[in-house]
């Protein structure tokens, strides 16, 4: 069966945006949070390295890498993503599930979700993937793939094919056993619907519940820190930002202008937090990475899908990783630093 595919760009970020709120205001009284994978925080801060990561930086390295992970499963494919929207990425997990690979694939169905990946998701159960939609009640904004229950690869970005070239992700591939068991477990009850613990990992920061793992992060700076994200709304982290200037840290936060978070932003300055904006028309700032302490190859990074909002953070089915591997944190250093650059303190 040939695919008919729309190419028209999608709407706007911002009324996502609005609608991932709306939905946690919705459910705040009807999820209840598990408990979470916050190991990363409560056992690894004292270990000489958490586990090797090797990373990609978009839109220079493409996505090349994801259908490369795909088409050498030899075994099974999972994958949870909010929006899906990619011809090429679909044909290769409908060729994998075709040559006899076990494919699985979770997709956010809350609000539009269920529209927007309405014909991937015909796409793939036509091609003999196995498709569930997560429960209308939760935003499912992870974005992750497990190959052969050995690779596990974490991004901050969809896959939509239509944004690639214009926005700046980043995915991270990580082969610790401890964080693909973990992400395998919880992706396995997401997709029977079935409700458990995040569980833990060696370097995985699970959502619903982020926000402490976040806020320590920040507050254990004592140097520097380098700030991407989508959205600036939740006062516990804008808070810890504002704090880490306030003590002689050397804060850099670059985002895209937007006039949803000016306020945020201006705080932020007063404070004492250099702030730096990318145009609307320009590379937008899809990324959600902080880089604590961050000299070279030394320091702290996070990289996820987790916005700086109170629905990311609290209520959303979200996952991150937090690393001190040092050509990742060498790398995503160099990225922000870039990008600030290139900002203007005029927004």
């Amino acid at each position: 069966m040939t695919k008919q595919w729309n190419q028209q760009p999608k709407g706007p970020r911002k009324l996502r945006r609005r609608q991932r709120f709306a939905l946690a205001l919705v459910v705040v009284l009807a999820i209840v949070l598990t408990p979470i994978g916050l190991g990363v925080f409560g056992t690894n801060v004292a270990k000489a390295a958490t586990p090797p990561l090797t990373m990609w930086v978009l839109p220079q390295a493409g996505t090349g890498f994801l259908d490369s992970a795909v088409l050498h499963a030899t075994k099974s494919i999972d994958l949870s993503m909010y929006v899906l929207s990619d011809p090429a990425f679909e044909a290769d997990l409908v060729a994998r599930a075709k040559a006899g690979v076990l494919v699985r694939v979770v997709l956010n169905s809350a609000y539009d979700g269920r529209s927007e990946n309405s014909s991937a998701a015909s796409y793939l159960k036509q091609g003999g993937v196995h498709v569930t939609f997560a429960p209308s009640s939760q935003i499912f904004h992870a974005k992750y793939l497990i190959t052969d229950n050995a690779n596990l690869y974490v991004g901050t970005g969809n896959l939509e094919s239509y944004y690639y070239s214009s926005t700046r992700d980043f995915w991270v591939e990580d082969k610790s056993a401890s964080d693909v068991q973990a992400a395998l477990s919880t992706f396995t009850a997401d997709f029977s619907g079935t409700s458990a613990p995040l569980a833990d990992g060696a370097s995985l920061l699970w959502s619903p519940g982020s926000t402490s793992a976040l806020v320590n992060l920040i507050g254990g700076a004592k140097h520097s820190l380098l700030v991407e994200n989508e959205e600036m709304d939740d006062t516990s982290v804008e808070s810890a930002l504002e704090g880490a200037a306030g003590r002689g840290v050397d804060v850099q936060v670059v985002m895209t202008n937007s006039s949803e978070w000016r306020t945020a932003l201006e705080n932020l300055r007063s404070a004492g937090v250099h702030v730096r904006v990318l145009p609307s028309s320009g590379l937008y700032i899809h990324a959600k990475v902080i880089c604590a302490d961050c000299a070279n190859s030394d320091g702290r990074v996070f990289i996820g899908s987790e916005n700086f909002s109170v629905s990311s953070l609290v209520y959303n089915r979200e996952l991150g990783v937090i690393s001190n591997f040092p050509s990742v944190v060498h790398d995503v250093r160099s990225v922000v630093l870039s990008d600030f650059a290139m900002g203007s303190s005029n927004f």
